[in-house]
Formats: structure tokens, C-alpha cells, sequence
């Protein structure tokens, strides 16, 4: 991987953890600039990638958090891909 903002390792780091608990957020780089910008912060003048690695555990206890985030931002397919990783 040559250019992200931030890489989602493993089935339990599905990318709503990024923008409601683990870090990055909405400030990652859209639009294909990743392959010179990286996440917003007071060194953006370096180009950094952000990885992401969650075990089932520690993405179950954070599950319920992610989905009313996506669900308060009307984000159905956010919070759907949190809950498909639980189904049984």
C-alpha cells in the first residue's frame, strides 16, 4: 500500500472504527490526495499512513458506540458494518 490515509487491518477494523473511535476521523485525505497528503495535524507537511488493528474483543466493546454514531449521522451502512461482524 503506497498511498492511504489510513489502512484497516483484519475483519474486526471496519472503517467506522477510523471515524468514531480510533482516531483519524474525518480528518484523513479525500479525493486521491492521500498519495501526497496525510491526516490533518500539526506536522501535515510530512506524509504519514495511520493502521488501524482491532481484535473481535476490543471492536465488540466499541460496537455499540460506532453504530449510534453512524446512526446519528444517518449512516446506515456504517453501523450495518459494524453488526455484520457479530452475526451469528
Amino acid at each position: 500500500i503506497r498511498n492511504a490515509g489510513a489502512v484497516f487491518l483484519g475483519a474486526y477494523s471496519p472503517e467506522p472504527l477510523g471515524d468514531y473511535i480510533a482516531g483519524p476521523s474525518h480528518v484523513l485525505p479525500t479525493s486521491g490526495t492521500a498519495r501526497f497528503f496525510s491526516p490533518l495535524s500539526v506536522d501535515s507537511f510530512l506524509k504519514k499512513m495511520i493502521v488501524i488493528e482491532y481484535s473481535r474483543d476490543a471492536l465488540s466493546n466499541e460496537a455499540g458506540k460506532i453504530a449510534t454514531f453512524a446512526e446519528a449521522e444517518a449512516l446506515t451502512a456504517h453501523a450495518n458494518s459494524i453488526r455484520v461482524r457479530f452475526e451469528s
